[in-house]
């Protein structure tokens, strides 16, 4: 094949790098990118979108069961309801094929040429791509590693057979009858829940001794409360040793020495992610790095000139919308632009259910940095559209500095309070105080008031509670 010469290469096409490339390609970079599966990396065809799917196709599940066994306070009934998985699969399979689509087409748009197959530097300015036709040799001036992340995978319970990834779980198209997950973060959760609520008996193992260890036990206590209505036993302190010789069992051990035999037709192990850092030649690179990750500074830049790293592979948080982030402004400063990151107003957020939100810092981090703080909580049982929604269950919390009242960070858990991060996100990264948010105006009636009102009872004079 002909070797090609470009400005930009970017490695992979994951939120971060496919908004790198096309960022690059409306500067007008004459930029490729590299992609050996589809577009869109795994938070688009196995991990955000589709998960995202099965959370709302069992939610409506669970609430056509709920009006059928007469428990619906506003007085729908339904009958015999019924989940066809298979058939849901199929329908989550074509939002992420009109996704995966829509990134081909925006990236042929920005005039970013596709090279499809596997990615390896032979040196810092050259990549040989094996695709189906050859290999393909790519000289850049500029080279961006988003290579992404993948599922870690527990010595004791190798994937396969009951044993499944994430992945795997969006791949079933039979609800288990029980199933055993290992992990109880926001992965696992998200995916016990779901679950749960389509009729399977779920089982949560965890090491540690709390769920959703990265959130504040007043945030999650919610979740765990919302975890036991729906039947799920969370087993925490408990370690697991592996499947019993028959494969009809996990097998676990508490903290106190008692042998747990927890019988499942799928064991969903969810530990976390790893970074890809092998596979694509990173041994013919001199890259530094921060653990298991490539060390990159405030621009992205790694400590080899022109190379860059976005995303999962750079470290925490593993965030599709911290990728895409980085991978504009990488672009960016590629075309010679004046570009930095700050990460202090990333959302992080966990689609359990009630679902949580956090945007900069809870008020012990804000007080373990030494800062006096005013903290103003406002429950959703005192909002009137949480109300009419049959969802009090939360609240909104408010974090701002006692002297000055600048925000340091919002949280909120309650039923879709995840669309409320934009504009926690926006008053962290704008620098507001609590005045400021206490005096906008907030639509009414809508979950948002609580926004305010958490911000009002701050400064000492909430209206509704």
């Amino acid at each position: 094949m002909k070797e090609i010469a470009c400005k930009l290469l970017v490695i992979g096409t994951g939120p971060g790098g496919y908004v790198c490339a096309i960022r690059a390609g409306q500067l007008g970079l004459d930029t490729v990118i590299v992609e050996m599966a589809k577009p869109g990396g795994t938070c688009l065809n196995i991990g955000c979108i589709p998960s995202k799917a099965l959370i709302h196709a069992a939610d409506d599940f669970y609430g056509a069961v709920a009006m059928a066994a007469g428990k619906n306070a506003m007085g729908i009934r339904a009958e015999n309801p019924a989940i066809d998985l298979a058939k849901t699969m199929a329908w989550k399979d074509g939002i992420t094929g009109r996704l995966t689509m829509g990134v081909s087409g925006l990236l042929k748009k920005a005039g970013v040429k596709i090279v499809v197959g596997r990615a390896k530097f032979r040196d810092g300015k050259t990549v040989a791509v094996e695709t189906e036709t050859g290999q393909q040799v790519i000289r850049a001036e500029n080279i961006v590693i988003a290579t992404g992340s993948a599922p870690v995978e527990l010595p004791a319970l190798p994937f396969g057979g009951k044993v499944i990834s994430s992945t795997g779980a969006l791949s079933l198209t039979e609800v288990p009858g029980r199933l055993a997950i290992v992990g109880a973060g926001y992965i696992g959760l998200e995916l016990g829940i779901a679950f749960a609520k389509l009729g399977s008996k779920v089982t949560i193992v965890e090491a540690l001794d709390r769920i959703l260890p990265l959130y504040d036990t007043q945030l999650t206590q919610p979740v765990a409360k919302r975890l036991s209505a729906l039947g799920a036993e969370v087993l925490l302190g408990t370690k697991v040793r592996g499947m019993s010789a028959t494969g009809e069992a996990l097998l676990a051990e508490t903290g106190d020495g008692e042998e747990k035999r927890i019988a499942a037709d799928r064991v969903l192990v969810t530990v976390g992610r790893r970074p890809v850092t092998e596979g694509w030649g990173r041994e013919e690179l001199e890259l530094d790095m921060d653990g298991r990750f490539l060390r990159i500074d405030e621009q992205c830049r790694t400590s080899m000139r022109g190379i860059y790293a976005i995303g999962d592979v750079t470290g925490e948080p593993m965030l599709a919308h911290r990728a895409m982030a980085q991978g504009e402004m990488v672009a960016e400063i590629v075309s010679g632009k004046r570009r930095n990151w700050d990460k202090r107003a990333i959302p992080a957020i966990c689609f359990t259910d009630p679902e949580i939100v956090s945007v900069g810092l809870s008020p012990d981090e804000a007080r373990a940095g030494g800062r006096e703080v005013k903290v103003g909580h406002f429950p959703f049982t005192a909002n009137g559209r949480a109300m009419t929604l049959s969802s009090e269950e939360g609240f909104v919390r408010v974090v701002a500095r006692a002297d000055n009242h600048l925000v340091l960070g919002i949280q909120a858990v309650g039923t879709g309070v995840s669309e409320l991060s934009a504009a926690f996100s926006l008053a962290v990264e704008m620098g507001a105080r609590l005045e400021d948010i206490a005096a906008t105006i907030h639509a009414h009636p809508t979950q948002s008031e609580a926004f305010a009102e958490a911000s009002m009872r701050a400064l000492g004079h909430a209206l509704h509670v």
